[in-house]
């Protein structure tokens, strides 16, 4: 707790604030100087991240990394513009071109992958889409069969006429009561007639 609680203060907080200052400030020493710690710092985190899981049981390993951390931090000691011109820029300087390329490449990589992938994501959800379309259509169907015009008919109460309710529903009732009283009297005078 106390590794964790020194170094954001003073593995980052300082150093971002002092960060501000010299960027405010156009100071490009102090510009150049903290550029060269976050550079440092960016990798002594990488590589903690690995010697945490081998390195934790060594005695006082939590202590060195803070005493690390201040000695980078020292303007005295000057830790990490000295790592950074002695080891860092040197390697960086004589590996920077494999490094652009690697990193191009795996931009390039990365960019079809990601459209490969979209378009297998693209093509699964038009799938699902089209089967659940497909499905819901026929619950649709079902559903909207419950409500045909035979059951709206029940529901109002005129299933006792004896017009079908397609004739009922789509003619006024002014004109279905001559149809039927003319239907009876033909009846009536044709039985008449026999």
């Amino acid at each position: 707790l106390l590794f964790v609680f020194s170094r954001l203060i003073f593995g980052t907080l300082y150093p971002a604030y002092y960060s501000y200052k010299a960027v405010k400030s156009k100071d490009i020493k102090e510009y150049v100087k903290w550029m060269m710690y976050w550079i440092i710092f960016a990798l002594f985190t990488t590589a903690e991240t690995f010697t945490d899981i081998f390195l934790c049981w060594f005695p006082f390993y939590y202590e060195l990394k803070i005493a690390f951390v201040a000695w980078l931090l020292s303007p005295y000691t000057k830790g990490s513009s000295l790592l950074y011109r002695k080891f860092v820029h040197p390697t960086l300087s004589s590996k920077e071109k494999e490094i652009d390329d690697c990193l191009i490449q795996a931009k390039d990589r990365s960019y079809d992958a990601l459209v490969h992938f979209g378009k297998r994501g693209l093509n699964v959800a038009a799938t699902a889409a089209v089967m659940a379309a497909s499905k819901g259509q026929g619950a649709l169907s079902e559903r909207l069969r419950s409500f045909s015009m035979q059951d709206l008919s029940t529901i109002r109460g005129d299933s006792s006429s004896t017009v079908p309710p397609s004739v009922t529903v789509r003619t006024s009732s002014k004109q279905s009561q001559p149809k039927t009283s003319r239907s009876a009297s033909e009846g009536t005078g044709s039985s008449g007639k026999c």
